[in-house]
């Protein structure tokens, strides 16, 4: 995954070392609208990160983005235990109770989800403005694990025991100190996630040439508590972000902290306030297409009375490197989100899609 990384960097300053030639003084568009996709984790409230766009007072704007992960995080008992069976099989039973046996606390997640969500934007003032956030989930099996197996074995990596399982299945054993789980396939077929609403202000300057944007949001369990679908609870979030904008280029950081109401679903917490910092960096290299890179730091919801495994206790890291493109009123916007250092608390992979439509976007 380091080369992967180094790659990454290395093509995103190249982009910006060639794309000064491009450059104009046009606006810009922020960071990107992905979220955490951490698996059950998006069953809280996340702040999106904000956008740049500015726009007049009675601007409306729809914008949607599928985000797409694939994970697979176990323990280290549960990848020694994996990577010695011959062969791959069917998880199911047996290799349950085998897991069950090994000694200490241990679990492993394999799944795929796909989240759609779909944001309707109203500017109902000069610096205010509101937002609704609707949202659909799909667990599955996937497609990714031959490719995520290749990129390892290419660039000389372990496999963390996936040879042993069935390529493309749904796999829960958890434990998170003996509150159990278990699946072998997808626990549900999906269905809708809570809605958020929010409000942003957009008129404070902070100091010369930072501009600052402030955002409240509210998530509102309108179903009640479903298993991999809501924690029945209500969560509130306040986000401040703070925006640069040079001739070719935009830098932004981001603040943000959720007031978690804690849940009886799927892996119990306590209530807690989650705190996320977001740092991103934008650059112009054509009139209509933009390059971003940003990073997202996040401590784990769970605490030594939750779980004894440090991996699951430890921060979480994730870097995503996409890029945005100009259609008139339209963007399209595509990014790759890849987690750091604890690969066990985060997604291997994951891919975001997004188009919006605003008329305040058409020049």
């Amino acid at each position: 995954m380091m080369r992967l990384r180094t790659l990454l960097v290395g093509a995103l300053l190249l982009a910006t070392h060639c794309g000064s030639l491009w450059a104009d003084d046009g606006g810009y568009f922020g960071l990107l609208r992905a979220r955490d996709l951490t698996s059950f984790g998006f069953l809280r409230l996340d702040m999106r990160p904000a956008h740049a766009v500015s726009a007049p007072e009675g601007t409306w704007a729809i914008e949607t983005e599928l985000g797409y992960q694939n994970t697979w995080a176990l323990s280290p008992e549960v990848e020694h235990y994996l990577s010695a069976l011959p062969g791959r099989r069917e998880l199911g039973p047996t290799e349950l109770q085998a897991i069950r046996d090994l000694p200490g606390e241990n679990y492993l997640v394999d799944l795929e989800l796909a989240e759609l969500d779909v944001t309707f934007h109203y500017k109902f003032a000069r610096h205010w403005g509101a937002y609704l956030i609707v949202s659909g989930v799909s667990y599955n099996g996937g497609f990714l694990d031959s490719s995520i197996e290749q990129f390892h074995e290419t660039f000389g990596f372990s496999t963390f025991g996936r040879k042993a399982a069935a390529r493309n299945d749904v796999n829960l054993i958890l434990d998170l100190k003996s509150a159990q789980v278990a699946a072998f396939e997808a626990p549900t077929s999906g269905g809708m996630l809570d809605p958020t609403v929010g409000v942003r202000y957009s008129g404070f300057e902070l100091f010369k040439g930072w501009d600052l944007v402030v955002e409240g949001a509210i998530k509102q369990p309108l179903q009640g508590r479903r298993a991999f679908l809501s924690t029945g609870h209500t969560d509130f979030g306040l986000e401040a972000t703070l925006q640069h904008f040079a001739q070719h280029h935009a830098y932004y950081v981001s603040m943000a902290g959720v007031y978690y109401d804690g849940t009886t679903s799927v892996t119990p917490t306590a209530a807690q306030v989650v705190p996320t910092l977001l740092l991103g960096y934008e650059h112009r290299f054509t009139p209509d297409t933009h390059l971003i890179l940003q990073g997202y730091i996040s401590p784990s919801i769970y605490s030594e009375e939750d779980t004894d495994l440090d991996e699951l206790r430890s921060t979480k890291y994730q870097l995503s490197l996409g890029f945005y493109h100009r259609m008139g009123a339209a963007v399209l916007s595509f990014g790759i989100t890849e987690n750091l250092q604890n690969v066990d608390n985060t997604p291997d992979i994951g891919f975001q899609l997004g188009w919006a439509y605003s008329p305040a976007l058409k020049r």
